[in-house]
Formats: structure tokens, sequence, C-alpha cells
């Protein structure tokens, strides 16, 4: 199997060239514009996190620290969620993406925790260590007031999403089948009240399909809930709740095709097929078969219309619209973010005469100003915040800021060899909280946010 990392290097050199003469920006791929924006970056003397002048964090939870709950913090932190708790206290609800068979960076290493709610084990009876952890974090005093495991026993917890109704939705970016070296499958989407003080009950919401998940963004207007899916030919999925706001109660999976039916792939890498700007009318496809015994959820759809997207990634609502990554989309295989407006009756029948919109709102053509974009939110002013993951061999990951005209400009710069992932904002935008992914380590950010606007 190729890995993403062998994807990356193998459209390099020639093949690179290639795809890269085969199109030019006249036809529609626009250099985004570079702005100095807060201004230079200052290097932190931690070694750490380059921030511009006036900002600064603090490390408020780091791997292998002990919790209230007697759990310690498990490594590979990666997407998060912000939720207001009042009084200037927040939960923070963290993923931690671990493989079934590493237990030795999870929450509790060396032992077999008996009597927990723990979704899966192995077959040596051992808790597989993917899950959630949560902090509560008082603003007001800079200070993390407790730490505790919230889900635990799932594989690969890579991003997820907030609800409008105070929950995280954790996804599972695996699709490990029951037998193979585990006891239940594997592929879920997964809810943790942020509320909770412990671990909650661990029950896959099956309905919202069976896939290499990585991402959720519920509409606050309709409940509905967009899916992003981590793979190189990957769709968008939507999932149309009975119940919005109890999703356990099931619905119904759909994915985005475009009304334009000769296009059915977005990733421009064999020659441009959707050009940047360029708003494109949608229509959704209804999915059977969910959970997906196979895997081919993805095939089956695209055989039915489904547009393709590159490593779909990051998703979040910012004003009436979406935006999420495609990593390693675009010509230059450097990355693109999407913009989808829904449409006023969005999961209606009206939705036919007024459908949804999609774009492509970036598409980086240099790698100095964006770099394999992966979990991203939207920040107090409008501006997107994201977060690089790149795939070389020394990786030089960056907090990249994108203004409302999809202008690029860069906020933070990570000193260590590792991924930024789940950034997101506290309620009141004073804060600025992102993981670094392994050593985990949660970082709070402050600052003169109010200094750039434009």
């Amino acid at each position: 199997m190729v890995t993403r990392r062998q994807f990356t290097f193998a459209l390099t050199g020639s093949a690179f060239a290639g795809l890269l003469a085969s199109c030019s920006p006249a036809v529609g791929i626009r250099a985004t514009k570079p702005l100095h924006a807060y201004g230079d970056l200052a290097p932190d003397p931690a070694g750490l996190l380059d921030l511009p002048k006036g900002f600064g964090y603090r490390v408020i939870s780091a791997f292998g620290q002990r919790m209230d709950d007697g759990f310690v913090v498990p490594d590979r932190a990666d997407g998060m969620g912000c939720f207001a708790l009042g009084e200037r206290r927040v939960a923070l609800v963290r993923n931690h993406e671990l493989k079934a068979n590493q237990q030795i960076l999870g929450p509790a290493p060396g032992t077999t925790p008996a009597h927990i709610p723990a979704y899966d084990r192995n077959i040596s009876g051992d808790v597989l260590p993917g899950g959630t952890s949560t902090i509560i974090y008082n603003l007001a005093s800079g200070q993390v007031e407790s730490q505790h495991l919230s889900l635990v026993g799932t594989i690969r917890n890579c991003a997820g999403g907030t609800t409008p109704w105070g929950s995280w939705l954790t996804c599972e970016e695996d699709v490990t089948r029951a037998g193979e070296g585990v006891g239940r499958d594997h592929g879920w989407v997964f809810e943790v009240p942020a509320e909770a003080h412990g671990l909650v009950p661990p029950t896959p919401l099956v309905a919202m399909g069976r896939f290499n998940h990585e991402a959720a963004a519920v509409d606050p207007r309709t409940g509905i809930v967009y899916l992003t899916e981590d793979r190189d030919d990957s769709l968008l999925y939507r999932f149309l709740p009975d119940a919005p706001g109890d999703l356990a109660r099931g619905g119904r999976l759909q994915a985005l095709a475009l009304v334009e039916s000769d296009i059915s792939d977005s990733r421009n890498w064999h020659g441009i097929t959707m050009s940047r700007s360029t708003w494109h009318e949608v229509r959704w496809i209804d999915l059977d078969d969910v959970k997906s015994p196979d895997d081919d959820l993805r095939m089956r759809g695209h055989a039915r219309g489904a547009l393709l997207f590159a490593r779909g990634e990051g998703i979040h609502f910012g004003e009436d619209e979406l935006y999420f990554c495609c990593t390693s989309g675009g010509v230059a295989i450097l990355g693109q973010i999407m913009r989808y407006k829904p449409s006023r009756f969005e999961g209606l029948p009206a939705e036919k005469s007024e459908p949804g919109r999609l774009q492509i709102f970036v598409e980086s053509t240099d790698p100095a100003h964006f770099n394999f974009g992966d979990n991203l939110t939207v920040a107090p002013n409008g501006h997107l915040i994201v977060c690089e993951d790149q795939y070389t061999a020394v990786v030089d990951n960056h907090l990249r800021g994108v203004t409302p005209d999809g202008d690029i400009y860069t906020f933070a710069r990570l000193r260590l060899q590792t991924e930024l992932a789940g950034a997101c904002f506290s309620p009141d935008g004073s804060t600025l909280f992102v993981n670094l992914y392994s050593p985990g380590k949660t970082l709070a950010i402050t600052g003169p946010w109010a200094e750039f606007r434009s």
C-alpha cells in the first residue's frame, strides 16, 4: 500500500514538473499573495513556537502528565474543540491519534485497566489507547483546573468538530475490522459531551458512515453535519439527522457532487478541472450500505458522480459558509482550501431550485506561503487559521492565516519536527489553543488579535 508520504514523494521530480507544465495561472490557479499581517516572527527562546511581537503562549498540558483521574495525558494530540463553561472557564476536548498497538503512548502505559467503559480492546485484552482527554481551563487565571480522560478504546482519533449543543464529535481515521487484532469494527464517529466529568459511554454513530474519517462540522442553522475523509480519493459527506441535535437517532448520509456532471474531480492533478474562485452549484447523492464493510463508500459514491477531493482534512463553519482543507490538492500538490455555501433550503426538496455552491478558495503554488494545510479554524476577525502538516523528511510547519480575500500570511512557526494540530479559539476570542502533535503538548496563545483585520 502506498502511504501518504510515499505518494507525496512520488509526485516530485519529473512527474511534478509535468503537472506544473500542463497548467498555468492564466487558466485559473492564482499564486496566493503573502501579507505581512502581524509583523515579523520573534524567535522563541524556548525553541517551541515563534510568534509575532506582542503574542505569547503557555504550555498548559503535556504528554505524560498525571491527570486528575489517575490516567496520564496520552501522546499524539490532534484535533480539538473549545467550549464555554461559564465564569471564563472553558473545556478543551482533545483527540489522541493512537494506533491499536501504541499502549505505551496511551493513558495507562503498561497496565490493563479493568471495568472501564472502553469501546474496544486488542486480542491480549488491553484497552485500545485512542480516544479523547478533556482539559478544564480558566481564561482569567491562565491555569488548568483539571484534566481527565473522556473517551478510550478507539483507534487514531484524528480530528472532529464541535456541535452547537456542547459536544465534540471525535472521528476515527482507521477502518480496522473486528478480528484484525481487535474485537470490534472501527471507522466511526463518537460523541463526547464537553461537560462530562469522566469517561463517556463509547457509542459509535454508525449512521454517519464507516470510512477513514477526518473532521466534522455542524451547521448551527440546520443541524446538518458535514464530514471529511482523509484519502487521496476522498469525498465530502453530509449527514441529515432524523432529529437535529440527537445524532444517535440516525439519519441519512450523502456525498457532494456538482450539477456540472462533466466535473468529478477537484484535485487538479491531471490538468485544471476546477479553477480557483469559480463557484459551482452542487447536488447531493444518497449513499447506501453506509457501514461499508469493504471500505468502499467513497468508490461507490464516486461511481455515481460524487466529486473527488485530495485528502479532505480540517473543516469548520464560518458565517453561513463552510471551509475545509484538501491537504495534497492542487496543481502544485501543496494544498487547497474549499469553501461551501449551503442553500437556503439545505437538506430540503427546495434546494434543487436553489442549490448550495462550492469553490476552490485557496490553491497554493508556493510552499513558502502554504504547504499541506490540515486542521483549521475561523478566527474572531473572520480569518482562517490553518495548521500545516508537511510530509517531507524535514518539516517546517507553520500556522497560516487566510484573509476573507484568500490572501495568506504567516502567524507562527513551529520549531520542532512535528505537526501543529487542533487549532481552536476560546468563545470570547482571547485565546488560540493549539496542539503540538508529538511529544504532545497543548498551548494557549494570547496577544493583540485586533491589530490586523484586513
